[in-house]
């Protein structure tokens, strides 16, 4: 296990964390401060613990220079300051003596949110390329360094990995639940162990597919990329989305394990008819039919662990998204200790209304992809390990 907050001793330490506060905002106004939430568990115990907080996120991207007034962080500070019930000082600096100053004037309990960490991309992308120099000076204003943002635990970014290199380090809370429980459902040895996979792209999801597969029961395919699979086992699809680059792997992974991957038997099309795979004409398909989830909640309902990596099918649009809703319900009605992977799969969760259903609902999208891939994840992996403590 990785070290933790907790392993250190805050009291009157300039406490570095790195926060994913990455959050929509639309005519200035935040959307969704579900990421801001998130964090409050790990900055609330450097507060109560008298560190005084330094806060890293970065918000959007930032190509030129008119990206940075849409992308400023101001407006998380004054959020931020609600959720805690305390004033968060506003750095408009990523790099500056005037930084340098606010952080040498904090006392035991002031937080500090430092501006968007991409602002430093408009300077030879120096964040997302992991510039040492970069972190060597955001390392100069901190103690302790811990970072909370799982959602970008994917990239090697100075404000993750680079200051990690520099300071004495660990996880936040929310980092620490994400590995913990979805290690606990992928290391876990009951069986049926079911994989529910669904989006668009069978590329996006090659990885998952092959370090899987030989760990899984069953793989049940809905979603766009279904038709992929469809199309390679020989069906005519219609005018539905194909990945046409990867039929050869469906085809591959369809000859290699046919007992264990299940697919559609029929689906929804754009005027809302059921129709059977066979029957399927000029059709696009955007949700799994009836049958399918008859057939798939006929498996489910005797899981013992299950991942779900994207919807059923175009969940956004409530004519479409039967298909996702009832595979959530069997699910949640049997039990069934369940990861939701994070993007799509997440934001299917919300909109169904089935917040709270699920082991775990995970807040990372590209991070979860890649850590059920079983990649290493460079924001975790540069993180000391406990055992290190004893020495």
């Amino acid at each position: 296990m990785k070290k933790t907050i907790k392993d250190y001793d805050l009291n009157g330490k300039k406490v570095m964390i790195r926060c994913d506060f990455n959050v929509p905002i639309t005519n200035g106004k935040i959307d969704d401060d579900n990421r801001i939430r998130m964090s409050l568990k790990t900055i609330n115990y450097a507060i109560d613990n008298n560190a005084k907080v330094i806060l890293l996120s970065h918000l959007g991207k930032i190509k030129e220079e008119s990206d940075k007034e849409k992308n400023s962080l101001e407006i998380v500070s004054v959020r931020l300051s609600e959720l805690i019930n305390r004033k968060v000082i506003f750095s408009h600096d990523t790099k500056s003596e005037e930084l340098t100053r606010l952080v040498n004037n904090l006392k035991e309990k002031d937080v500090l949110l430092i501006e968007n960490t991409r602002y430093e991309d408009l300077d030879g992308k120096k964040e997302s390329s992991c510039d040492m120099g970069l972190a060597k000076y955001w390392a100069s204003l901190g103690d302790i360094f811990i970072n909370d943002a799982y959602g970008t635990c994917h990239r090697a970014h100075a404000s993750n990995v680079g200051i990690a290199r520099l300071l004495p380090n660990g996880i936040g809370f929310l980092v620490e639940e994400e590995i913990t429980k979805i290690d606990s459902v992928l290391k876990e040895n009951t069986h049926p162990f079911i994989i529910i996979m669904g989006g668009k792209k069978v590329s996006d999801k090659i990885p998952i597919i092959k370090n899987l597969i030989n760990k899984c029961d069953l793989l049940l395919i809905g979603g766009a990329m279904a038709f992929t699979f469809l199309k390679a086992k020989g069906y005519n699809v219609g005018n539905s989305i194909v990945d046409v680059d990867n039929i050869s792997f469906c085809k591959e992974m369809l000859e290699k394990y046919p007992n264990k991957i299940l697919l559609p038997i029929d689906i929804i099309n754009e005027n809302n008819d059921n129709i059977k795979i066979e029957n399927i004409k000029d059709d696009i398909g955007y949700d799994i039919g009836k049958e399918t989830i008859k057939l798939y909640c006929d498996k489910i309902k005797d899981a013992k662990r299950i991942i779900v990596n994207g919807p059923m099918g175009m969940f956004e649009n409530e004519n479409y998204e039967n298909g996702t809703r009832k595979i959530y319900e069997c699910i949640s009605e049997n039990n069934i200790k369940t990861i939701i992977g994070g993007g799509d799969s997440a934001s299917s969760v919300k909109k169904l209304g089935f917040d709270g259903k699920f082991y775990h609902i995970s807040t990372g999208g590209g991070a979860t992809l890649e850590y059920l891939s079983g990649e290493i994840l460079p924001g975790i992996s540069v993180i000391e390990d406990e055992e290190e403590s004893l020495h």
